[in-house]
């Protein structure tokens, strides 16, 4: 733990000393991110749990990406810029900001009170979305958005999203809708109401949803996005002759001609998933929302994967 004799030089902030469950979290203070060229320091107001999260604490990411320990998780972050590095005319101390704010080794993340962003990654916050909503939208929305400018969907396709009620699937159904796309969602049957009110047509998982997808798309559908894994057979089963597909979830998909997708920070496309956010458009729904220090609670709930609608730290409110 850092010197906390001067409070300017430290930060409160949840970290992780070694892989392992939430066991490991802990309330800590650390030393104020230095601002490098072409990044902003950002004051986090809000920051939203992902899957991701408590997997990479886990160790299950460590073949793929450097970690540098003590660990402050969390990728995705609403704030106001605090500072900014050199040559970095885009952004000013006191801009309301969104970002995805994955680096490219595993260290300082967002679940604290200050974190620094690449420029490239961030996006203005319109005033009228809320610093919860704007946590929430970044990672799941690019996720979302990155996979449909993929399989190129766009005016008048039919197409079949899997886990159409989840974090990411939700976003998906909207997004496509935006495109002129028509939709056909996979969800649980008390999830159907929700779908139906984001615009899509919902079918039931399980067996038999071959079925009942060739009942609403006798002639196939012309893509597939796949937020959930494991349902290679009921997209090839289902997709038109010449159609598209992808996920996110089994990278499987790409031997059996498919495109397996991660999302890459991208402050441009976040920009735009925020103005559909502020037009209307595009909704992100808070189920539950947690101070910093209830992380691992936060944590828990996430991996019980039954929320619908993510779950937001709220981390400063001045």
């Amino acid at each position: 733990m850092s010197d906390t004799s001067n409070p300017g030089q430290t930060m409160r902030a949840m970290t992780y000393d070694t892989y392992g469950g939430t066991e490991v979290l802990a309330l800590t203070e650390q030393p104020r991110p230095k601002v490098g060229p072409g990044e902003v320091l950002v004051r986090v107001r809000s920051a939203s749990v992902n899957p991701v999260d408590w997997k990479l604490m886990s160790g299950g990411l460590d073949a793929v990406m450097d970690v540098r320990f003590p660990v402050v998780p969390g990728w995705d972050v609403s704030g106001v810029v605090e500072a900014v590095g050199f040559d970095t005319p885009e952004f000013s101390p006191g801009d309301e900001v969104l970002a995805y704010a994955r680096k490219d080794y595993v260290h300082g993340g967002t679940f604290a009170e200050l974190v620094t962003v690449p420029v490239r990654a961030l996006a203005t916050k319109p005033a009228s979305v809320s610093w919860d909503e704007a946590a929430g939208l970044p990672l799941a929305g690019l996720t979302a958005l990155r996979l449909l400018k993929r399989l190129e969907v766009g005016e008048g396709d039919t197409l079949l999203v899997h886990a159409a009620a989840g974090g990411v699937g939700s976003l998906a159904v909207q997004i496509a809708r935006t495109l002129g796309a028509r939709v056909i969602g996979t969800a649980s049957e008390r999830n159907h109401d929700r779908l139906r009110e984001l615009g899509a047509e919902p079918v039931t998982y399980g067996d038999g949803v071959v079925d009942r997808i060739r009942a609403l798309a006798p002639d196939g559908v012309d893509a597939v996005a796949d937020f959930v894994g494991d349902v290679l057979d009921v997209t090839t089963a289902v997709l038109a002759e010449g159609g598209r597909h992808g996920s996110i979830a089994d990278g499987s998909v790409a031997a059996a001609g498919g495109h397996y997708v991660w999302v890459r920070p991208d402050g441009a496309e976040l920009a735009h998933l925020a103005a559909l956010v502020e037009r209307g458009d595009l909704t992100v729904p808070v189920a539950h929302t947690f101070p910093l220090e209830q992380l691992a609670d936060a944590f828990r709930l996430n991996q019980e994967g039954h929320t619908a609608g993510k779950i937001v730290l709220r981390v400063s409110t001045d």
